[in-house]
C-alpha cells in the first residue's frame, strides 16, 4: 500500500513515511493509491471479531510496512477495557424509531477522537523508536482534538505536543481539560481568533518545508491519514451490531466539522460496507451542508464563523473535504489542485455545470443543519424518551438523522462527546448538570498552563523555537 498527495505533486510513499509528515510537501493531503475492496466472504468473517481483531483486519490493509505482529501489539495496547470502559470499545445502544447511538466517547478525553488518537499515540511512539527520531506535533483544535491528542501523547517518548485552540471559543470543560495537563511535553497555545485561524497556522507551518524539517514538525489533526483509517473501524463494528447479514444496509448520521469522521465512513463504504446513506449534520456554520445541497463550496471569513453551542463544529474550512474532492475528480491531483487554487483566490468553487456535479450522488451523502433551538429540543426529546443525556454535537446528528431517516433502514448516529463536556448547554436544555466520570470532577479548578498569542504564524513559530531549542 502506497500513498499519494491529493494535489498530485508527490511520488508514491509507504505508510510509515507519510505517518510523520502531516501535509504533503505540495500542500495536499496523503491518500492511498487505491482503497482495498472486501469480498462478501471477508466481510462475513469479520462479524464475530472483537474490536482489536477487527481493527487489525481493517487497518492492516492500509499498513503494509509494519509487521503484522507489531501492528497487533500496538492495537492490543490501544483498545482495552481499561482505556474505554467496555470490551466492545464502541458499544451500540438503541435510541428510538430504528435509530441507534454508536457510543464512541468513553475514552480518556470523553470524545470520539480518542478512538483514533490513542492508536496514533502508540503508533507514533513505535515508529519514532524504530527510527531513533523525535517529533514535535503541531495541532489545531476546535475543542475535542486537543484533549484527545494531549491525553494520547502525554508520557510518550520522543514527542512534544503544541496545540493551538481559539481563545474563548471552546467550552469551559474543554479548555480546562487541555490546559490542566501538567506533563512537560504538552504545550497549549490559545490564539486570538477562530478555529480556522488555528488550522491555517498549522498548514502554513507545514508548508514551510525548511522550518518543518529543521524542527521535526508533524501533526495529529485529521489530516493525518492514520486517524482516518482508525475511525473507519467503528463503522464496521456499528454495522455488525445492528444487522444479521450483509444483505442489509444502514445509514450513519455524522455530526461534521472538519469532515474527517464522515470521510472515514466513505472509506468504509468504498471498502464494501453496505452503507445506504451517510447523513452529514452541521450546526449554524453550514458550509458543508450548503455544498451538498448546492454543489458550491463557499468558505467563510473568520468574522463570519459563528460561535455556537456545538463549538467543535464551528469550522468553515474542512481540511478532510479535500480528500473527498480528490475522489470526486477520479483521483486527479492536478484537477484537485486547480479547484483549491480557485478556492484560495475566490473563497469558493462551484461544481454546477461540470461533470463532477452528477458524480456527487455516487458518494451517497445527504445533509442538513441544526440550530441552537434544534439542539435543545433534541436533547430534551432523547432524554424524555430514553432517559439518556446526549451532548449538543450528537444532538445535531440525531436531529438531522431523524429528518433523513428512511423506513426499514436502521440509522446509527455517531456520538461526538459525553455531555459532561458541555454542561452549560445541558443545564439550559434539561435544568440538570450532566454526570461526569470521577477523573473529570473538579477539572475546572486545576491549575492551567496556556500561552496566549495573536493570530500570527511567526509568533507561533517563535514559541515552538523557544521551547524546542530551550
Amino acid at each position: 500500500m502506497r500513498y499519494v498527495s491529493t494535489r498530485g505533486g508527490v511520488d508514491p510513499l509507504p505508510f510509515k513515511d507519510i505517518l510523520l509528515e502531516g501535509l504533503a510537501p505540495d500542500g495536499g493531503l496523503f491518500v492511498p493509491e487505491t482503497v482495498p475492496r472486501l469480498t462478501n466472504e471477508e466481510l462475513h468473517a469479520m462479524r464475530t471479531l472483537t474490536y482489536p481483531e477487527l481493527a487489525l483486519e481493517i487497518i492492516g490493509r492500509f499498513v503494509g510496512d509494519i509487521p503484522t505482529s507489531d501492528l497487533k501489539s500496538i492495537i492490543d495496547r490501544t483498545y482495552t477495557y481499561e482505556a474505554f470502559g467496555s470490551d466492545d470499545i464502541t458499544p451500540v445502544e438503541p435510541l428510538f424509531d430504528n435509530m441507534y447511538l454508536l457510543c464512541t466517547s468513553n475514552g480518556p478525553s470523553l470524545a470520539f477522537k480518542d478512538i483514533a488518537m490513542q492508536f496514533l499515540g502508540n503508533l507514533f511512539e513505535y515508529v519514532l523508536a524504530e527510527r531513533d527520531q523525535q517529533l514535535n506535533i503541531l495541532g489545531a483544535t476546535s475543542g475535542d482534538t486537543g484533549g484527545a491528542a494531549e491525553y494520547a501523547m502525554r508520557s510518550k517518548q520522543g514527542i512534544r505536543v503544541f496545540m493551538l485552540s481559539p481563545l474563548g471559543r471552546t467550552s469551559t470543560f474543554q479548555a480546562a481539560q487541555m490546559y490542566s495537563i501538567p506533563d512537560a511535553n504538552i504545550h497549549n497555545i490559545a490564539v486570538r481568533g477562530v478555529f480556522d485561524d488555528c488550522q491555517d497556522i498549522v498548514k502554513a507551518v507545514g508548508e514551510d518545508a525548511e522550518f518543518k524539517a529543521a524542527y521535526s514538525i508533524g501533526t495529529v489533526n485529521s489530516i493525518n491519514w492514520a486517524r482516518v483509517v482508525a475511525q473507519a473501524v467503528y463503522y464496521f463494528k456499528g454495522y455488525f451490531a445492528v444487522t444479521s447479514s450483509n444483505d442489509e444496509v444502514v445509514n450513519f448520521a455524522v455530526p461534521s466539522g472538519n469532515f474527517g469522521n464522515i470521510y472515514a465512513g466513505m472509506i468504509a463504504r468504498t471498502m464494501g460496507l453496505p452503507i445506504s446513506s451517510l447523513i452529514l449534520a452541521t450546526n449554524e456554520n453550514d458550509v458543508l451542508d450548503e455544498f451538498f445541497r448546492t454543489a458550491i463550496y463557499r468558505v467563510r471569513a473568520s468574522r463570519d464563523v459563528h460561535p455556537t453551542s456545538s463549538p467543535s463544529m464551528d469550522i468553515s474550512k474542512a481540511s478532510n473535504f479535500e480528500r473527498f474532492v480528490f475522489n470526486l475528480t477520479g483521483n486527479d491531483g492536478h484537477r484537485t489542485a486547480g479547484l483549491y487554487r480557485e478556492l484560495s483566490q475566490n473563497m469558493h468553487f462551484d461544481l454546477n455545470g461540470t461533470d463532477l456535479r452528477a458524480q456527487m450522488s455516487d458518494h451517497a451523502v445527504v445533509s442538513g443543519s441544526s440550530t441552537h433551538a434544534d439542539r435543545l429540543a433534541t436533547i430534551r426529546l432523547v432524554h424524555d424518551r430514553t432517559g439518556r443525556v446526549i451532548d449538543p454535537h450528537t444532538a445535531d446528528g440525531v436531529k438531522v438523522g431523524l429528518r433523513n431517516a428512511k423506513p426499514g433502514i436502521a440509522t446509527l448516529c455517531l456520538e461526538t462527546a459525553l455531555p459532561a463536556k458541555f454542561g452549560e448547554t445541558i443545564v439550559e436544555a434539561l435544568g440538570i448538570e450532566p454526570s461526569r466520570p470521577s477523573s473529570a470532577i473538579g477539572i475546572e479548578q486545576l491549575p492551567q498552563r496556556v500561552r496566549i498569542v495573536d493570530n500570527d504564524v511567526d509568533e507561533v513559530k517563535a514559541v515552538l523555537v523557544a521551547v524546542i531549542d530551550g
